[in-house]
Order: C-alpha cells, then structure tokens, then sequence
C-alpha cells in the first residue's frame, strides 16, 4: 500500500494498488468526451495495419478532477523534458474530442 502526502492540504491517502491494476495497460491514442457534469477518457490500442481500435481503459471524472489532471500532466511533463530533454512527435497525429451525444 503506498500513501501519498498532499502537501497543499497536509493530510495522508492511503492508496492500494491491486496487483491485476499494477500491471497496466499499453495504450497510445486517446479519445476525450464531456458533458456538463463529467469527462470521459477512453485509452485506445491501435496496431499498425489494423483499421480497429481496441479501448484498454476508460476514466470517467469531474469536470475539477479533469482540469487537475491537465495541470498535473503539464507538469510531470515539463519535469521530464527538463531531466530527459524536449518530446519530439514523430508525426502529426489527429485530436478528437467531442461532446457525449455527439458523432
């Protein structure tokens, strides 16, 4: 079990790790829907040559838990390109993100 310290509010989380979870799962696309109460991230596998995805896990969270993460991620990221120097895309890749109920 690993507890993790939020320094902004001074309090402990215990968080368990299931062995099953632990493991993850490779994803390299993802698809963002909303609606006015919740975010949805779907993490896609996609295999060269093949037309279909195969959605590996999905998040569903709040609207104040999304902005969160985009901050932490903004974060984590600037850390790594610091330690391990600039991500470089190979290719231009497409962004989809849609309203849920919408095509």
């Amino acid at each position: 079990m690993a507890t993790e310290e939020n320094e902004n509010e001074g309090f402990n989380i215990d968080i368990e790790l299931p062995e099953e979870i632990a493991e993850g799962a490779y994803a390299n696309f993802a698809i963002i829907a909303h609606s006015s109460s919740e975010f949805v991230l779907d993490f896609v596998r996609l295999m060269p040559g093949v037309p279909k995805g195969k959605v590996k896990s999905r998040v569903v969270m709040n609207p104040q838990q999304a902005k969160r993460l985009l901050q932490a991620l903004a974060e984590n990221v600037q850390r790594f390109e610091h330690q391990f120097g600039d991500i470089k895309d190979q290719e231009p890749l497409p962004v989809f993100s849609h309203k849920m109920g919408q095509a």
